[in-house]
């Protein structure tokens, strides 16, 4: 007998089969990936520097413009110490004469004071012009005898003048320095100072300096501060000192 072909009915609503799914590949505890990457904030940019800059330029130009002024200021004045060759000038206290010295009550000393000073100017081209103003006085152990005034002159060229200065003055001491006083009186040796503070102004050639004051200390050593006797200068110490 002939076999009969089997014929399975087929349901039309039901949905063609599907692709097969493509699996992702299993990776192993060894294979996973890696965490990610922490990211680090970038740091903030410093700020502008121009004001900085331009601080530090001012003060470069001005310290190069001081270290110029000084190294001219330098160099003019060895320039003008070469040229004119400047010295010190020179003073003494060649006499004293004694007008009046009394001693009255409370230790009252009255004093007239004519003194002999001798300055020199040994500079060839320099000038001194002794100003008004100034102030002469003498004093013993620390108390103002009396006082004066240098008169006011012009002294040229290596010239030595001569000038008689007047002092007056009176002053109230104590007993013990009035006893002290009257002993180096009968000695013979009484110690004096006298002090003198001078305005003038330097002529170098044309050009005149500003003002500047002298400062002159000197220590004597005379025999009697009396009326009636010679006064001898027994020692004479002049310093000198140029106050701006």
């Amino acid at each position: 007998m002939a076999e009969y072909q089997r014929i399975h009915p087929v349901s039309v609503e039901s949905p063609p089969p599907s692709a097969p799914s493509v699996l992702s590949p299993v990776f192993s505890s060894r294979e996973k990936q890696a965490p990610p990457q922490r990211t680090v904030p970038a740091a903030p940019l410093p700020p502008p520097r121009r004001r900085r800059s331009c601080c530090c330029r001012c003060m470069c130009w001005t310290l190069l413009a001081v270290v110029v002024l000084v190294v001219a200021v330098a160099a003019t004045a060895g320039i003008l110490y070469l040229v004119f060759d400047p010295k010190l000038p020179k003073y003494s206290v060649d006499r004293l004469r004694i007008s009046n010295f009394t001693i009255g009550p409370n230790s009252t000393i009255t004093a007239t004071f004519n003194v002999t000073v001798t300055a020199r100017n040994p500079n060839k081209r320099i000038g001194i012009y002794y100003g008004d103003g100034s102030h002469l006085s003498s004093w013993y152990n620390g108390e103002q005898l009396c006082a004066g005034s240098f008169p006011a002159f012009y002294q040229g060229h290596r010239n030595t003048t001569v000038l008689n200065v007047l002092l007056t003055g009176e002053t109230q001491m104590g007993s013990e320095l009035v006893s002290e006083l009257l002993q180096q009186q009968q000695s013979g040796m009484i110690p004096l100072a006298v002090r003198g503070n001078v305005p003038v102004r330097v002529k170098f050639g044309r050009l005149r300096l500003r003002r500047t004051t002298f400062k002159v200390r000197c220590a004597l050593v005379v025999n009697s501060l009396t009326t009636s006797s010679d006064i001898s200068i027994r020692s004479n110490r002049c310093r000198f000192r140029l106050k701006f």
